[in-house]
């Protein structure tokens, strides 16, 4: 499908405008200068942007919280292979109960309200799961703790790439990703050395950080602009980019383009309109590409693969926490640089290469071939995953969400978008144990070949987002 910009390019292109790079540091105020008409980066944006990530790191540690935990858990509350799958899947169905709320509840109370709301839901869960003392109560803390990091996993991209200057906004949106994957090694790092029920007690910390938190930030100026409180919008804006910066030229933008959509209906059935066909493919395409290439199941079920391959599952997830998070931070300075096409690209063929490593390893292993030398293939299968995973399809899809709908129609097109992420996600989690004890190579190998197909769907679709405000981009989107 070509859909054609506002300047008439293919929309599949670059969109890419002049960048100014020239920054310098200025002196106490806690403020880094952009030269140009960049905006600056104050302390009190980088103070709503931290609290904003304890969601994502809760995300992560959420996500990642099953793998140490299996062990325990099956041991303590005597649970099965199959009662065990529920409890790794069930979270899955929290996030698409979430998700037909999360959009809809984030556009009428705000963004902030939205993330303290889902800190309640996440709170609960972990004290469930931590004092259970039965399935039915582990199960029912797990799904709770689905719903609200659903919200959480729609609404802080969404708030910082609404927040964020559009020259800081690539970099700062990409700590959302970098926090998912410090929330998946802490629970691996963690739960090597405490049991699974102080682990669950670790988890709500950061909710309740945040809870307290979303006291003292601002609200995102755009939700106020398209909420017609044009004064709060602007005190806003004067807050996040500092008392003496200019904000009459991003202000105008904010009104003129709120204004525009705010004439347009924002129902279901508009969504479908052939106009946001481009971005409605973009988004939902990434997420299903995303989860059937395997993520779930490796973040979730990582000590499992390593033990049924013949090597240490502590050792192992010891050593995916160890490598995820600096390369998530590489992929986060290269954001900006390089742009979300280039690192979608090489994330994809990395994690196809890494899928298909441990397909083989555990082909060789049927075929009694090299058997001393699968369990470590096995780990480098997963460790250049984890590598090219987190360098980019881990978190890119959901930055690339929160920028391509126009501020009118993103509650009803993210609510979408995380639904489809959540039913794919879900399918993969419960499926997964089962699939490995049927054909754990073909498994893999399944994995890899939807990585690979991830190359040619962001090579076509995909456009590149870098350099540009959200006004411009869901402009171009969506002529």
């Amino acid at each position: 499908m070509e859909a054609q910009g506002r300047d008439g390019g293919d929309a599949t292109s670059p969109l890419l405008v002049a960048e100014h790079r020239n920054l310098s540091v200025a002196d106490g105020a806690g403020v880094v200068q952009a030269s140009g008409d960049d905006s600056p980066a104050t302390a009190f944006l980088v103070l709503s942007i931290a609290v904003a990530v304890c969601g994502s790191y809760t995300y992560g540690f959420a996500g990642g919280y099953s793998s140490p935990a299996e062990s325990g858990i099956m041991a303590d509350l005597n649970l099965t292979l199959a009662e065990y799958s529920v409890f790794g899947s069930i979270m899955t169905i929290g996030l698409l109960v979430g998700a037909l709320f999360c959009g809809k509840v984030a556009d009428l109370v705000g963004r902030r309200v939205a993330m303290g709301f889902a800190d309640i839901f996440c709170i609960i869960g972990w004290l469930a799961m931590a004092f259970s003392d039965a399935a039915w109560l582990l199960d029912l803390g797990r799904l709770l703790l689905g719903f609200g990091i659903c919200f959480f996993a729609y609404v802080v991209p969404v708030y910082i790439a609404e927040i964020a200057p559009k020259n800081f906004r690539g970099r700062f949106t990409a700590i959302f990703q970098i926090m998912m994957s410090i929330g998946v090694a802490a629970t691996y790092l963690i739960g090597s050395i405490i049991n699974w029920r102080t682990l669950a007690l670790v988890g709500a910390i950061p909710c309740i950080v945040q809870f307290i938190g979303v006291f003292f930030i601002p609200e995102s100026p755009r939700w106020l602009a398209n909420t017609g409180r044009e004064k709060e919008y602007e005190a806003a804006l004067h807050r996040l980019r500092g008392g003496d910066a200019g904000i009459s030229e991003e202000a105008a933008d904010i009104k003129n383009y709120t204004e525009t959509v705010q004439s347009s209906e924002n129902s279901v059935l508009q969504l479908f309109q052939r106009k946001y066909a481009h971005p409605l493919i973009v988004a939902t395409g990434l997420m299903v590409l995303q989860q059937f290439g395997g993520s779930t199941a490796i973040v979730s079920y990582a000590s499992s693969i390593f033990e049924l391959a013949g090597f240490s599952g502590t050792v192992g997830i010891i050593a995916m926490a160890i490598i995820q998070v600096p390369v998530t931070v590489l992929g986060a300075l290269l954001l900006d640089k390089y742009g979300r096409r280039p690192l979608l690209l090489a994330s994809a063929g990395g994690t196809c290469l890494g899928c298909f490593l441990v397909g083989l390893s555990f082909l060789l292993q049927d075929l009694s071939k090299w058997k001393a030398a699968a369990p470590v293939l096995v780990l480098v299968g997963i460790l250049i995953y984890s590598v090219s995973y987190g360098l980019g399809i881990a978190g890119i899809p959901w930055i690339i969400m929160s920028e391509i709908f126009p501020i009118h129609m993103k509650g009803l097109a993210g609510s979408l978008v995380t639904l489809v992420n959540g039913v794919c996600s879900w399918i993969v989690s419960y499926s997964f144990n089962f699939l490995l004890e049927w054909n754990s190579s073909g498994t893999f190998f399944m994995f890899s070949v939807v990585c690979f197909l991830t190359i040619p769907f962001v090579a076509k679709l995909v456009p590149e987002t870098k350099g540009r405000s959200l006004e411009e981009i869901q402009a171009a989107m969506t002529m």
